[in-house]
């Protein structure tokens, strides 16, 4: 039997545009910032994803608004 596994998308979006994204991967979440060629890690859950992304982006910046895509 086999099984098939939904992988999904979520994009970050601050108040200039797109500031990165995060991909459920088999192994995680991985975020990648905006304008960057690798990822910036892999978390457990969307929650620390999410936070881990806000910590990449400029200090004092406003919560993103996250997307699913």
């Amino acid at each position: 039997m086999s099984t098939t596994k939904t992988l999904a998308l979520w994009v970050a979006y601050g108040q200039n545009g797109v500031v990165g994204s995060i991909r459920h991967a088999e192994d995680g979440y991985v975020v990648t910032m905006a304008g960057s060629d690798a990822a910036t890690g892999t978390y457990p859950n969307l929650a620390s994803a999410k936070g881990a992304l806000h910590s990449h982006m400029a200090p004092g910046s406003d919560w993103p608004r996250f997307q699913e895509h």
